[in-house]
C-alpha cells in the first residue's frame, strides 16, 4: 500500500523507483555477453545469409568486414566493435536477428526458449560465483573441479577472443541435465556447434567456398 507520507521530506517516488528499477552489474554483463555471442552467430554464418537478415547497415556492415579480417589481433579489435555495434540495438532488433538465426536451425518457439534458458545459466556462472554453488547444491552428482576450470577457461576465452572449446563445454553438461532440453538440441540446434547446418542455403558451390574463406 503506498505510504502517503512519501514525499514529504523532499524526495519524489520516482526517485526512489528508478534507483530501484536499474540494471545490476551482473545483468548488464549477461546481457553484453549475449548480443557478443550474438555478434559472434552471425559472423560464423555465410556472407549471403548475414546480408539478408534485417538490421542497421553498420552493424552490417561491422559483421562482414569482420568475417574478412585474418590477422588475430585486428579480428579481435573487429570482434569488439561488433560488440559494441550490437549494443546500439533496440529489443525489437536483436528479436529479429534472434529469429532469424532460429529459423536457419529450425527450431520451434519451445526449442528456442529452452536452448535460450540454458545459454542464460551458463553466461550467469561466467559472471556469478553463486551461481555454481547453486547448481552444485541442486546436482552434486557434478564434478565440481572440473566445472571450476571450465568457468575459469571459458572467462580466459572470452577475455582473449579465443575459440570457446570450454564455454562449449559447459552448455553440453548444462544440457545433460535436463534430457529433453538436449534431444531438442540434439534435432535441431545444438548451442552452434555445428559449422554444417548451411546444406540447404540457396548459393552456388563458389559463393559457399568464398563464405567459408571468410569464416574463423
Amino acid at each position: 500500500m503506498p505510504n502517503p507520507n512519501r514525499g514529504a521530506c523532499g524526495f519524489q517516488s520516482s526517485e526512489f523507483e528508478q534507483e530501484y528499477e536499474r540494471p545490476s552489474k551482473s545483468e548488464l554483463k549477461r546481457q553484453s555477453t549475449a548480443l557478443q555471442k550474438l555478434g559472434q552467430d552471425l559472423i560464423d554464418e555465410p556472407r549471403d545469409r548475414v546480408k539478408r537478415v534485417p538490421m542497421p547497415e553498420d552493424v552490417r556492415d561491422a559483421i562482414l568486414e569482420c568475417q574478412l579480417i585474418k590477422d588475430h589481433e585486428g579480428r579481435r579489435r573487429q570482434l569488439q566493435y561488433v560488440g559494441k555495434k550490437m549494443r546500439t540495438l533496440d529489443e525489437a532488433e536483436i528479436a529479429i536477428i534472434q529469429k532469424t538465426i532460429d529459423s536457419w536451425r529450425g527450431l520451434s518457439k519451445s526449442d528456442t526458449a529452452a536452448m535460450h534458458a540454458l545459454e542464460r545459466r551458463r553466461d550467469k556462472l561466467l559472471v556469478d560465483d553463486q551461481a555454481l554453488t547453486d547448481l552444485l547444491a541442486q546436482h552434486p552428482q557434478l564434478d565440481g573441479q572440473h566445472l571450476r576450470t571450465l568457468i575459469r577457461n571459458a572467462r580466459k576465452e572470452q577475455a582473449e577472443i579465443k575459440p570457446p572449446k570450454a564455454y562449449r563445454e559447459i552448455f553440453q553438461i548444462l544440457k545433460q541435465l535436463q534430457p529433453k532440453t538436449a534431444a531438442a538440441a540434439e534435432a535441431g540446434f545444438d548451442d552452434n556447434e555445428s559449422d554444417d547446418d548451411h546444406g540447404d542455403d540457396d548459393q552456388s558451390a563458389a559463393d559457399e567456398h568464398d563464405d567459408d574463406s571468410a569464416r574463423r
